[in-house]
């Protein structure tokens, strides 16, 4: 239901802004806001973006939770999203996102409104799940899995090796 409600009321709120904004200053100053914001919207989003990249690496290699800069990297995307979709709603919306403190808060909301049921990392799990106590194998030191084939038979031997052909 909200999501109807927000592609029907949207589209609204867009079209009375421009008619208004449009009514004040004239089409083409309204035209030049637009475009204005979405080329400041795409290099705002491209610099936001590579430090939100910067601190999911950076959990990642300090073993920390990556929920909150994945969090922070969608909410980003969303803004670059809503700052290339023409309109003023959009880009305040947009721009908003783009506000650490704003994109924290929001975070934060969604974060109370989840419940992790459980989430580990490091030994002991493998591809985020942890192993289960019956005698399923366990991890130990580095694990390669890989498939082979021992083509050694099928290859005639030649050279002093068998890996050269011995016309070098």
């Amino acid at each position: 239901m909200y999501l109807f409600l927000a592609f029907l009321m949207v589209p609204i709120i867009e079209i009375a802004l421009f008619i208004q904004v449009g009514g004040a200053i004239g089409l083409w100053p309204t035209l030049a806001i637009v475009v204005l914001t979405a080329v400041l919207g795409t290099w705002l989003v491209r610099t936001q973006g590579r430090m939100a990249l910067g601190q999911l690496r950076s959990s990642f290699e300090q073993l920390n939770d990556p929920t909150e800069p994945l969090a922070h990297g969608a909410m980003i995307l969303v803004a670059g999203a809503l700052l290339l979709t023409p309109g003023f709603f959009t880009d305040a919306v947009g721009f908003a996102l783009l506000v650490p403190q704003i994109r924290i808060a929001v975070y934060r909301y969604l974060r109370s409104k989840m419940t992790v049921a459980r989430f580990q990392m490091g030994p002991g799990s493998m591809h985020g799940r942890s192993y289960p106590s019956d005698n399923s194998p366990k991890p130990q030191g580095d694990i390669i899995d890989a498939d082979y084939e021992d083509v050694s038979k099928d290859r005639p031997r030649k050279g002093p090796s068998g890996w050269v052909d011995g016309q070098g």
